[in-house]
């Protein structure tokens, strides 16, 4: 464990350092997983390559396509912000627009077996297409603009050349979708304290302050239920959707009226990804809207908590501006200041008061704390 915790080190250290073209030919790309993670699933029909995952680099970092030449993939998922936006609280589109959902990091996406906050996106191929031609967000009409440019900038008529073997109108979005989600794939990050003093056995790795967090994290806090840790690796997240009354309880009184109407907009052709990135409240249906289920009414992605320190602020609607923000909606049984009494009827079992007292909010806190990878501690949030 000690040896793979260095060598990790050591490339993290090369991450800040190297732009990804040097990496990839000197095959950094191939290097093992960090410590703490396991190997990153790849689907059959797009295996990684130097040649792909530099070519999604591109793709992910060009704003030429957004309407307004403005936004890209990286404006939300900023590299120096840990992969978000942070600090904002939803995320701004062409001309300024505003959504109604935070913008999750991209680290560790890879292990995700759904994308975007309600899993509307099967993979990271599939969502890296809506994006473009949101319109609150890239703006495009359709995938044409973005094809044009593949096709005739000769930029990109190499580097699909070269990764795909194609050129011209043989070039997809198929093929786009598969580089940038490529490129995707490698932003992963372990290595953390915690992965030091818990995988690797450093038992200075994090303060008796975190250990008393950690305690609390599988004990009276319950964290470790959703957020998971196993015997040899931590994703933190069951890739599972839940109530945990964010959002939702404020609305608790329309959602029958709102989930009739959606239902009816849905079935008359409405786009799922359109409609919750319009409308605030019907964005709080959460996975009701992708899957129709009365039982998923409110509920949205367990995020992975790796790097959570630097990725304020917080849930899917970006309402909760600090940690101890969070760990207080928690002990409250899933209730935020200003939510009404009692909470919705749809919050998810297990859902309930936790009893923390002050000082153990804090030790709780201290332990997040200690899930940022090296590469990311300094991650502007300004």
């Amino acid at each position: 464990m000690a040896r793979v915790a260095n060598v990790w080190k050591s490339v993290e250290t090369t991450l800040v350092a190297l732009p990804l073209a040097a990496l990839l030919a000197a095959g950094g790309w191939a290097m093992a997983e960090p410590l703490g993670l396991p190997k990153v699933p790849v689907p059959a029909d797009n295996p990684q390559s130097p040649e792909k995952i530099a070519l999604g680099d591109k793709l992910f970092h060009d704003a030429r396509f957004s309407i307004d030449g403005t936004v890209s993939c990286s404006t939300c998922h900023n590299d120096k912000k840990a992969f978000t936006d942070s600090p904002l609280r939803v995320s701004e589109g062409h001309h300024k627009l505003t959504g109604t959902r935070n913008a999750p990091s991209v680290i560790n996406a890879a292990y995700y077996t759904s994308q975007f906050w309600d899993g509307r996106s099967i993979s990271l191929e599939d969502q890296s297409q809506h994006p473009m031609v949101n319109p609150v967000e890239m703006g495009l009409p359709n995938h044409e603009p973005v094809l044009k440019i593949v096709r005739e900038d000769p930029a990109y008529v190499e580097g699909f050349k070269k990764a795909f073997g194609k050129s011209g109108k043989d070039v997809t979005m198929d093929d786009v979708k598969k580089a940038i989600a490529s490129f995707e794939r490698t932003v992963i990050s372990g290595d953390s304290p915690f992965d030091k003093w818990y995988f690797g056995g450093d038992r200075n790795a994090i303060s008796d302050q975190a250990k008393r967090g950690f305690d609390l994290y599988v004990g009276q806090g319950r964290c470790v239920s959703c957020h998971a840790i196993e015997q040899t690796q931590a994703l933190f997240t069951d890739n599972r959707f839940h109530n945990i009354g964010v959002g939702i309880n404020r609305i608790q009184g329309d959602v029958p009226r709102l989930a009739a109407e959606f239902l009816k907009a849905k079935a008359a052709g409405a786009s799922v990804d359109k409609t919750v990135l319009a409308d605030p409240m019907v964005s709080e249906l959460g996975r009701f809207a992708v899957t129709n289920s009365f039982d998923e009414i409110g509920a949205f992605k367990t995020t992975t908590l790796r790097n959570i320190a630097v990725t304020a602020p917080y849930m899917h609607d970006g309402s909760l501006k600090t940690l101890k923000d969070v760990v207080k909606h928690y002990n409250e049984g899933g209730k935020s200041p200003g939510d009404p009494t009692p909470v919705n009827p749809y919050l998810s079992g297990g859902i309930r008061p936790l009893d923390l007292k002050d000082q153990q909010i804090d030790d709780l806190v201290a332990f997040l704390e200690t899930l940022t990878s090296p590469a990311y501690v300094t991650a502007q949030i300004k």
